[in-house]
């Protein structure tokens, strides 16, 4: 049987950023844990482009810069007054040094699969146009 593997856009694949965006922030009022990827993308950031843009920062700012993303959320098992050292935990979570340039899993992907699809879409329609051919060839030859 073939390997069966994900394509790229439905992969989270491996980021350095894996073990902040996925620790846990603390527990929703649904009893749900929230971790920092559902957080930052609730608050409408791409996560992995947050995660690189902390990890550039020094501690205290990416402390505080999450801080403050933190307590713009509804409060679960945390009160706002929690936020800085909620932050504070999750920010030594973050690599040291961030690479020059962070995609997010869903920009890699489409940019790799790009050039893929045109070729296909024209593979597509030149197929379309040799069946279009061929049929009126045989309704006027025959």
């Amino acid at each position: 049987m073939p390997e069966v593997t994900l394509r790229p856009e439905y992969s989270l694949g491996h980021s350095e950023f894996n073990d902040f965006l996925f620790a846990f922030v603390g527990e929703e009022k649904s009893g749900i844990q929230l971790t920092v990827l559902s957080a930052l993308a609730r608050l409408g950031l791409d996560p992995w482009q947050e995660a690189a843009r902390l990890s550039k920062l020094s501690s205290k700012a990416a402390t505080s810069a999450l801080a403050a993303a933190i307590a713009a959320l509804p409060e679960g098992d945390w009160k706002v007054s929690d936020s800085p050292s909620i932050a504070g935990r999750l920010v030594t979570r973050l690599p040291t040094q961030a690479p020059q340039q962070i995609k997010s899993p869903q920009d890699r992907s489409m940019r790799r699969e790009e050039p893929k699809s045109k070729a296909r879409s024209w593979l597509i329609w030149i197929a379309l146009a040799a069946a279009v051919v061929g049929i009126v060839s045989q309704l006027h030859g025959g």
